[in-house]
């Protein structure tokens, strides 16, 4: 790991970089290239939209979970420190999930009911948080079965216990946090067991896992294409990562080609609807647009699409930040995302946590 300014940064860089591009997806979530194109021009939508009463830079339920997320790790790092318990992540990570459904549901944090185990001023006060953005019903409907599975639970490509079936992009858009605190394959595994809460079908939790190495290589200081190659590599691993890996491959290969970076070429990854997709999207915008200085280019490809645009830009943006740190992403914007001093003191307990491990 790097020093603990720049890791620091890449913490926060992270986390605030998928609420950007969370931010600037979610107005045209369902709309069609087209239709994009129709209403904002050519180029399609440049910076944040006006929201729900005139807001601009709304975040949806993608940063609502990886705070949630992130709020987990947190608690579960400092109770590995003071207590000597290193396997209770699984379960604090099912209650936090716990608590963002409270925030689904209910108009504010006076209603809430506060599961047990809950951290002191924790996320579940916010007000701001109480409000639904669009959640997909496998993480609704998995949160509510309150299952935690065990922290060693065995990658073999089965279906898991909840929604075995599902294999949404939701377990992908939540996972760049594991990344932040642990090496490749601890954050692969642990994000693939927690992506199990709410999602059954391997190639989700795989996904999930995935994206999780690539963050953790990139925090430890490699380049995007290096930290994919080498996620890739450990996915390769793993019984049953045949989707996944294709996937990703598609990328790889698609950003290999050169040429100016296109919706038309994000679309021939597909809509984003589910993780492998969603991975491939946010891996491609990030791997087309590499350096610094084309970070909010890496961003706009990343929403400027026909599918799930919020999702596939806080992927990207997770890349973009994990990678160039807070200050390599584009200020303006940064100012002005929902949340932005909440979002930067979730990243800094997590970075301080993890800084005295």
């Amino acid at each position: 790991m790097e020093s603990a300014a720049v890791y620091r940064a890449r913490v926060r860089g992270c986390l605030l970089g998928g609420a950007i591009g969370d931010a600037l997806g979610y107005p045209i979530e369902f709309a069609s290239l087209d239709r994009i194109r129709s209403t904002h021009g050519e180029r399609g939508v440049t910076g944040f939209l006006p929201g729900a009463y005139g807001a601009v830079g709304l975040i949806s339920d993608d940063t609502q979970m990886t705070l949630f997320t992130t709020e987990a790790l947190t608690q579960a790092v400092r109770r590995e420190q003071e207590r000597g318990v290193s396997g209770a992540w699984s379960r604090l990570l099912s209650l936090s999930y716990e608590r963002w459904l409270e925030t689904q549901g209910k108009p504010g944090p006076e209603h809430a009911t506060v599961p047990e185990g809950s951290p002191r001023g924790s996320l579940i006060d916010q007000a701001w948080l109480y409000s639904r953005r669009a959640p997909g019903n496998a993480c609704l409907s998995g949160a509510a079965q309150r299952y935690h599975p065990e922290p060693w639970l065995a990658l073999e490509g089965k279906p898991g216990q909840v929604n075995p079936d599902s294999k949404g992009c939701g377990t992908v858009m939540r996972s760049a946090p594991f990344g932040l605190c642990d090496p490749g394959q601890e954050a692969f595994e642990k994000a693939a067991r927690g992506a199990q809460i709410t999602h059954g079908h391997p190639t989700g939790y795989y996904a999930a896992g995935a994206f999780a190495a690539i963050v953790a290589h990139l925090v430890a200081g490699d380049s995007l294409e290096g930290a994919v190659l080498r996620a890739m590599r450990l996915l390769a691993r793993y019984p049953g990562h045949e989707e996944t890996s294709t996937a990703l491959g598609r990328a790889v290969d698609l950003a290999a080609q050169g040429g100016e970076p296109t919706a038309e070429k994000v679309e021939s990854l597909g809509a984003g609807w589910v993780a492998e997709e969603a991975l491939a999207i946010g891996v491609y915008s990030a791997l087309a647009h590499p350096h610094l200085r084309s970070v909010r280019h890496a961003l706009l490809l990343s929403v400027n699409h026909s599918g799930d645009s919020d999702s596939t830009g806080s992927i990207c943006g997770n890349l973009v930040g994990a990678r160039h740190g807070d200050v390599g992403l584009p200020q303006e914007w940064a100012e002005r995302v929902e949340g932005r001093g909440a979002i930067a003191a979730v990243a800094d307990d997590l970075a301080g946590a993890c800084v005295s491990l």
